[in-house]
C-alpha cells in the first residue's frame, strides 16, 4: 500500500499514463473495431435503447451483438400505425427488424457536420431502414422498466420536455428554434446534461442520507451506486461518465488516504474514459466539460476566496477562453457577451431550474412554477440571439493554429507574463483575418441533392448563384416533411463562415422553381445579404414572398455587374417559361471564362447561339441538371467547355443527367455533385485547381 501510494503521489505516473492512453487511442484509431452486420444483411434483432418520434418517422438505437448499436428508421404508413406501434413499444424491448443496412453518410459540403463521427461515439457504423418489426420479448429489464416509468410519467407535466432535457439529456421535444437560441448566445452547454447534475443529485442525496444518520462512508458508497445508476439511465454521455468517474475516485481517493491531487484525478478520469471509448475525442460534450473542468481545476486559487458574483465572472471568462477554439474550429463563430449571458443564466439554470425540475418530480404542483420559468428562460433567449452584437464570425484553419491557441494560454497560466496574451490576442486578429490577408478567387458548387447552388468568392466579395431546395411531398400535417433539416442553415451558411464570409453581396436567383430557391427566405432571415436578384419574365409565388423580404432587383438581359475579379453579364431574354427564361451568366475572371445556365433549354441556347459570339469557356454549368431538354450537341461543340458541372441528387427520380446529354459532354471534364460532392475551382494567375469533397 505504502508503494502504491508513492506513486499514485508522482505526477509523472499520470502524464505518462495519458501519454500511453494517447497512443492506444491513435492505434484504435487506425484498427477501427469491425461491425458484426454489412451491407447485405436484411435482417437484425437487438433491444431498443432509445426511441424518438418525429412526424411520420420512428428513429429507435438497437443495441445489438459486441455492445454494438444500430441507427433504425420506420416510415409509418398512416396516423393509426403510428399510434398503434406507440401504444406497444417500449424501451428494452427485444425486437427483430426486417428491411435494408445503409451506409453512413456524411454531408458532401466542406467544413459541416460529420454524422459518422457522431454516430461513432455511439458504437454506430451503420443504418437501418425497417419495413417491418417484430417483438421478440416483451420482458424488459429494471433498468428499463425505470427509465420507462420516468418517460411515462413525464408526459403528464406542462415542463415535461425541459425536465426530459435537464434530467436525462433528451432534447427531442424542445423547440429546435430555442436550442439554436441556447447555442448563438453561449449558453448551450448549461443543457446538455454534465457534471452540474451529477454534483447537485450527489449533494441532494447525501444530506438526505444525513438526515437518517448513516455513516460517512456508508453514505458515499450509497452516493456512488446512485450515481452511477443516473449515469446509465442517462445513457451515459462522456460529460456525465467524467463526472460520475471523477466522483467515484475522489471518493477511493478521500477514504484510503491517498492525497491524489484533483489535477491528477482529473487526468486519470481522462485516461479512463478514452480507454472505454477513444471516439468521445469527437463528441463536443466531452471536449467542452474535459477542457473547461481541467482549467477551472488548474485555476482553483484564482477563484477561491472571491465575492460570488466576482468568482461567477471568473468562471465565465475562464470557461470562454479555453473553450474558443472548440468553439471556432466547429462553428467558425464565437459570442463575446456569452461572457456577460452566463453571469444571468448560470445561475439561472443551477439554482433555479434545475432544483424545481427533480422537486416537481414528487410535488406535482412545482411543475407550473418551473413552467413560468421556462417561459421567461425561452423569451429572454429568443429575443438575445436575435441582437448581432458581439457575435464574430472566424474562418476555419489547419487544426495546428488551434493547438498553438491552448499553448499559449497555458504558457500566459504558467509564467503570468502579458507578452503570451498579447500572443493569443494576436492570433485571434490574425484569424479574424485570415481570408482578408490570404485571400483568393474560387467557385464552389454545393452539393445540394436535386437542386443547384453555386457560390462565387472574389477579393472579399461574394454572389450565390441558387440555394438548392427540397420539395415537400406530404399533405397530410402529422407527416414528416421530406428532408425537414435546412440545407441554407446545415450546409451553406456553415460553409459561409468556415470560409470567413460575413455577407452576401449578391445573392443571384436563376428562376422560381424551389429547388433552385427553395432556400433563398433561411438564408436572407439567418445572413446578411445585400442585393437579391430575380430573373426577367412572370414573378411566381416564391419569388414574390422573396421580394418582399428582401431588396429585390430585376436581372434583365445585357445586365452586368462584378464579383471582384469575376466580371458577368446576362444573356438570357424571357421566353414565357419559367425554365426557359432562367438568368443564364457569363463571366470572365481573367482569361478563365465561365457559363451558368440555370435550368434554361435548347431554346435558350438557340437564342445565345444566334445572339451572342461567347466562344469557348472553361466551366459550364450544364443546363437542367444534365437533363435531355439541354446541352444540345450543336450548342456544347460551339462552346467546347473544357470542365461541365452538373448539380444533381443522387438516384434521382429524374434520371438526371441523362445519357444523350452525357455522350454531347463526353469531350469535357465531367464533374458531377451526385459522385463527386460540392466542388471547387480555385482560380490563380488564370490556372484552375479543382478540389472536390465526397464522403
Amino acid at each position: 500500500m505504502i508503494r502504491l501510494r508513492k506513486i499514485l503521489l508522482s505526477n509523472s505516473f499520470f502524464y505518462l499514463l495519458l501519454l500511453l492512453t494517447i497512443i492506444i487511442t491513435l492505434i484504435r484509431f487506425n484498427f477501427p473495431k469491425k461491425s458484426v452486420i454489412s451491407l447485405s444483411d436484411n435482417n437484425i434483432s437487438g433491444v431498443i435503447t432509445s426511441i424518438k418520434y418525429n412526424g411520420n418517422v420512428m428513429s429507435f438505437n438497437l443495441k445489438i451483438k459486441n455492445n454494438e448499436n444500430v441507427q433504425c428508421y420506420y416510415y409509418f404508413k398512416n396516423i393509426e400505425e403510428l399510434t398503434n406501434i406507440k401504444n406497444s413499444i417500449k424501451l428494452g424491448f427485444s425486437v427483430k427488424l426486417s428491411g435494408e443496412a445503409l451506409n453512413v453518410k456524411d454531408s458532401r459540403v466542406d467544413n459541416t457536420f460529420s454524422y459518422s463521427n457522431y454516430l461513432k461515439v455511439k458504437h454506430i457504423y451503420y443504418l437501418f431502414k425497417t419495413d417491418n418489426i417484430i417483438i421478440e420479448n416483451k420482458k424488459i429489464n429494471f433498468f428499463y422498466k425505470i427509465k420507462n416509468l420516468i418517460l411515462n410519467y413525464l408526459n403528464y407535466f406542462k415542463s415535461g420536455s425541459y425536465i426530459k432535457m435537464l434530467l436525462l439529456g433528451d432534447m427531442t421535444f424542445v423547440s429546435v428554434d430555442v436550442i439554436e437560441s441556447f447555442r448563438k448566445n453561449g449558453i448551450s452547454h448549461l443543457f446538455a446534461i454534465s457534471g452540474t447534475q451529477v454534483t447537485v443529485l450527489a449533494d441532494v442525496v447525501i444530506k438526505l442520507l444525513e438526515k437518517i444518520k448513516i455513516k460517512e462512508r456508508n453514505r458515499y458508497i450509497l452516493v456512488n451506486i446512485f450515481i452511477i445508476f443516473y449515469m446509465l439511465l442517462t445513457g451515459s454521455p462522456p460529460a456525465i461518465l467524467r463526472a460520475v468517474l471523477f466522483f467515484l475516485l475522489s471518493s477511493i481517493n478521500k477514504y484510503n488516504y491517498f492525497y491524489i491531487s484533483n489535477l491528477n484525478l482529473f487526468l486519470l478520469t481522462l485516461s479512463i474514459t478514452l480507454l472505454i471509448n477513444p471516439y468521445f475525442i469527437y463528441d463536443l460534450g466531452f471536449l467542452y466539460s474535459y477542457v473547461i473542468s481541467m482549467a477551472l481545476i488548474m485555476c482553483s486559487k484564482i477563484l477561491d476566496n472571491k465575492k460570488y458574483f466576482v468568482s461567477l465572472f471568473l468562471t465565465s471568462l475562464i470557461s470562454f477562453l479555453v473553450s474558443l477554439p472548440i468553439t471556432l474550429y466547429n462553428f467558425y463563430e464565437i459570442n463575446f457577451m456569452s461572457i456577460i449571458y452566463n453571469l444571468f443564466y448560470v445561475p439561472f439554470v443551477n439554482t433555479i431550474l434545475f432544483p424545481l425540475s427533480i422537486i416537481s418530480l414528487f410535488l406535482y404542483p412545482v411543475d407550473y412554477v418551473l413552467n413560468f420559468f421556462i417561459i421567461i428562460l425561452e423569451k429572454t433567449s429568443l429575443y438575445i440571439s436575435s441582437i448581432n452584437f458581439g457575435r464574430i464570425i472566424i474562418p476555419k484553419l489547419n487544426i495546428i493554429f488551434y493547438v498553438f491557441y491552448y499553448l499559449f494560454l497555458y504558457l500566459f497560466y504558467r509564467y503570468r507574463k502579458r507578452l503570451f496574451l498579447l500572443i493569443f490576442i494576436t492570433m485571434i486578429v490574425l484569424h479574424y483575418n485570415f481570408y482578408n490577408i490570404f485571400d483568393f478567387d474560387y467557385i464552389y458548387m454545393f452539393d445540394v441533392g436535386q437542386g443547384d447552388s453555386i457560390l462565387i468568392h472574389s477579393k472579399n466579395t461574394n454572389m450565390l448563384i441558387d440555394t438548392g431546395g427540397k420539395v415537400n411531398h406530404y399533405s397530410e400535417s402529422w407527416m414528416k416533411k421530406e428532408n425537414e433539416s435546412s440545407i441554407a442553415e446545415n450546409s451553406l451558411i456553415p460553409f459561409f463562415k468556415s470560409m470567413g464570409i460575413k455577407k452576401l453581396q449578391f445573392l443571384e436567383l436563376s428562376h422560381g422553381d424551389f429547388d433552385h430557391l427553395g432556400e433563398a427566405i433561411n438564408i436572407i432571415d439567418n445572413f446578411k445579404v445585400d442585393n437579391v436578384f430575380i430573373n426577367e419574365g412572370y414573378i411566381n409565388y416564391n419569388e414574390k414572398k422573396i421580394i418582399k423580404r428582401s431588396n429585390s432587383i430585376i436581372l434583365y438581359e445585357g445586365s452586368s455587374f462584378s464579383v471582384g475579379n469575376f466580371n458577368f453579364i446576362s444573356i438570357n431574354t424571357d421566353l414565357n417559361d419559367e425554365n426557359d427564361s432562367s438568368t443564364i451568366l457569363y463571366g470572365e475572371c481573367g482569361d478563365v471564362k465561365l457559363l451558368f445556365m440555370g435550368d434554361a433549354s435548347v431554346r435558350s441556347e438557340e437564342y445565345i447561339l444566334n445572339n451572342y459570339d461567347i466562344g469557348y469557356v472553361d466551366i459550364l454549368k450544364v443546363g437542367h441538371h444534365g437533363s435531355n431538354t439541354s446541352s444540345s450537341k450543336e450548342f456544347i461543340e460551339t462552346i467546347r467547355p473544357k470542365y461541365s458541372l452538373i448539380s444533381v441528387g443522387e438516384n434521382n427520380k429524374y434520371g438526371h443527367p441523362n445519357k444523350e446529354t452525357l455522350e454531347n459532354l463526353k469531350d469535357t471534364k465531367i464533374y458531377r455533385t451526385d459522385q463527386d460532392g460540392s466542388i471547387m475551382f480555385k482560380i490563380k494567375n488564370n490556372k484552375l485547381k479543382i478540389e472536390t469533397c465526397s464522403s
